[in-house]
């Protein structure tokens, strides 16, 4: 069972009970990064790749890879880094876990992400390895390197069929963007059965407006609703998507989506409600 911990929102102050999500290594055994009560978070403004993950080691085969970087979302719009004990740390006794009893600082991470083990360095999975709740665990996800707007939405749409969703086919639309210089945006919906899904390619991060859309859009259908953006999301937009459930993806250049709030956590570990 994945350690609790406390964690206070330097921003607003709040207190949080946080609890790592389990994964299953390789083995089959059960396993959390090993949180490091002892160091403040670090509030979270731009993601990169190389930060996004953490080296952890598996306590029953000594398997070493990395792992998603624990996160919280606080109500007040944060975005929280969770420390995490460095591989090789002493762990320290329940009684003792104070500052200064482990050393503190975030794990070592390296500039390319991958799975690492005691007899040397193995290519890195080309998704991280989250769980799956269906009869056979799914397949590895094979992204496609982005260069251009629509390689952004052939890797959104390689991922959902990823998911679980058939029959998925893109659909370019145009919409007027509200704002004080007001244009028109270019986007794109991938649609299948029971979905609606939309890709922002531009370099701005989707806001407020466009999660409220798409969550309106799937009333309509109705349908699930998903959003993938290449620059990431205002805090607004994050607030409003766990409030209405809209799972929300971020890419990089990799192509690999990863995502960034609980509904997108649920759906990589369900897939699609049948």
């Amino acid at each position: 069972m994945a350690e609790t911990v406390p964690v206070r929102c330097p921003s607003c102050l709040r207190d949080h009970l946080y609890a790592s999500p389990v994964y299953p290594c390789e083995c089959g055994e059960p396993l959390a990064p090993p949180l490091l009560a002892t160091a403040p978070p670090e509030r979270l403004l731009r993601r990169t790749w190389s930060e996004d993950w953490v080296m952890v080691r598996c306590r029953h085969c000594a398997r070493e890879g990395y792992w998603p970087q624990p996160e919280l979302g606080c109500p007040c719009g944060a975005l929280l880094r969770i420390p995490v004990r460095p591989v090789g740390a002493p762990v320290p006794a329940r009684a003792d876990d104070r500052p200064g009893a482990v050393p503190k600082g975030p794990a070592p991470r390296g500039s390319v992400p991958g799975p690492v083990s005691p007899g040397g360095v193995l290519p890195r999975p080309p998704h991280p390895p989250l769980p799956h709740m269906g009869a056979t665990p799914r397949p590895s996800f094979r992204p496609i390197a982005i260069r251009t707007t629509r390689d952004a939405v052939t890797a959104a749409e390689l991922y959902l069929r990823w998911l679980g969703f058939r029959e998925v086919v893109q659909q370019e639309v145009h919409r007027p963007d509200v704002r004080p210089q007001t244009r028109v945006s270019s986007a794109v919906d991938l649609r299948g059965p029971g979905l609606i899904a939309q890709v922002e390619p531009s370099t701005r991060p989707a806001g407020l407006r466009d999660v409220e859309c798409l969550w309106l859009n799937g009333l309509s259908e109705p349908a699930s609703t998903v959003y993938f953006a290449l620059a990431g999301y205002t805090d607004d937009a994050r607030i409003r998507a766990d409030e209405l459930g809209v799972p929300l993806f971020v890419m990089d250049l990799t192509g690999s989506p990863q995502p960034v709030n609980g509904p997108a956590d649920d759906l990589v570990a369900k897939g699609p409600a049948t």
